[in-house]
């Protein structure tokens, strides 16, 4: 069996996957591309208004390469048919990943250094470049608009006039 990033080629063909953290730190560190992970739980109404966001707006930049992975922070009772089901009653179509993992304090810093556990929450990172934002609230369709903009703008030769970077 193909191992890509600590993933099998079979468990890519499953709607939810389960992954640990040091396997996301694995596949963020090893991405050549502008990589969004969005932490969400089912039961997380902002978490759950803001998913449809990130979706039409990476759809928009899928030629600039822009990949959005959805990591599920639900309880271990919550894999795979109770996930499975809510993404399929959503249309959610990104990559979904259910994180393995129950103690907060311990990967929560692995991800962000200054984050608080809070859901939703994202990280906008492209490594060639070197761009890394932490968001540990909800964002707007047009903060997450603009950030993927500033996000591909870093990468991009020139930078269209009064843009603004971080």
């Amino acid at each position: 069996m193909v191992l890509l990033c600590g993933w099998s080629v079979a468990q890519a063909q499953l709607p939810v996957q389960k992954i640990r953290i040091a396997e996301l730190q694995e596949y963020i560190a090893k991405s050549d591309h502008p990589l969004i992970v969005n932490f969400w739980a089912t039961f997380c109404v902002p978490c759950n208004k803001e998913i449809p966001y990130f979706q039409n707006t990476v759809g928009r930049y899928k030629d600039q390469g822009v990949e959005l992975i959805l990591v599920s922070l639900d309880l271990p009772d919550y894999y795979p048919a109770k996930i499975d089901a809510f993404v399929r009653e959503q249309g959610y179509t990104a990559k979904i990943l259910w994180l393995n993992e129950t103690n907060a304090d311990y990967f929560c810093p692995k991800v962000d250094p200054h984050w608080s556990g809070g859901i939703p929450s994202s990280l906008f990172v492209d490594n060639k470049t070197h761009y890394r934002r932490f968001f540990d609230r909800q964002l707007t369709e047009p903060q997450v608009e603009l950030e993927i903009k500033k996000m591909i703008a870093i990468g991009s030769s020139s930078l269209p006039s009064g843009s603004l970077l971080p």
